[in-house]
């Protein structure tokens, strides 16, 4: 299984933009340190038409969605692989199964602090699995507020979305702001223009080096003026390669 992972260095450079990383096969055991104090890194995992982002600072984890069902051992091997037995946060972006399928797995297995998720539901076996492993663990979930920061090592987070409640379980989704010294990722989901007109109407900074393509390239998102506003380096997109949906769209 492949991951594609960005370093944000204490220097404050982004050391591997454009520059990928290798798969994880060819990684040598020094690089499986993530608890290098001053560095983060930003992995994001293969788990074909889904998410999974993994973030390590200082020795503190976060995971951001686990893709789906058939992928939550997948993910639970890469973050063993990678010497990780606690998630300071897990944020299950939004309740489709393609984000939290693997969920459920992850937070079986691995001690976890604060798990947040936007304040929507589904009717599906797949959410229910999440829900009720978060109680048999006897974990809370947390609200995403916009505006909330969280600290990660020294890497901060703050939440920029959901603002409001919206019928559309993709404009839902939780969206932070990621930081490290200068450098900046936003990562939103599966938020689409509506979340994203909500996003630029605030007063908040969502400029960032790099962007995480929200809704795997759809042409329901990634409008031009939200793109202008962030005006990223270098944009990431997760995508299951010859999909049925036609991610990433043309436009």
């Amino acid at each position: 299984t492949e991951a594609k992972h960005i370093e944000s260095t204490a220097d404050n450079s982004l050391a591997n933009l454009p520059e990928e990383k290798s798969a994880i096969s060819d990684r040598t055991n020094s690089n499986l340190t993530t608890a290098i104090k001053g560095d983060m890194e930003v992995h994001f995992i293969d788990v074909g038409q889904g998410d999974a982002t993994l973030i390590t600072c200082d020795g503190h984890a976060m995971l951001i969605d686990a893709g789906n069902n058939n992928k939550g051992t997948l993910i639970q091997n890469y973050l063993q692989y990678n010497n990780i037995d606690t998630l300071d946060y897990v944020i299950g972006t939004h309740p489709d199964a393609d984000h939290i399928g693997g969920l459920d797995v992850i937070i079986y297995k691995f001690n976890c602090g604060n798990i947040i998720m936007p304040d929507v539901t589904k009717d599906t076996r797949t959410y229910e699995d999440v829900i009720d492993t978060i109680n048999n663990k006897g974990y809370k979930i947390t609200s995403p507020i916009v505006g909330t920061s969280y600290s990660l090592g020294e890497a901060e987070f703050t939440i920029i979305s959901p603002k409001r409640t919206y019928d559309n379980a993709n404009d839902s989704s939780v969206g932070i702001k990621l930081t490290h010294g200068d450098n900046s990722f936003l990562l939103i989901g599966d938020a689409e223009e509506e979340a994203e007109a909500n996003m630029l109407s605030s007063d908040m900074n969502i400029s960032a080096d790099v962007l995480k393509v929200s809704h795997h390239g759809s042409k329901t998102g990634t409008s031009i003026a939200f793109l202008d506003r962030v005006n990223p380096i270098a944009a990431v997109i997760s995508v299951g390669e010859g999909n049925t949906y036609g991610h990433p769209h043309i436009e």
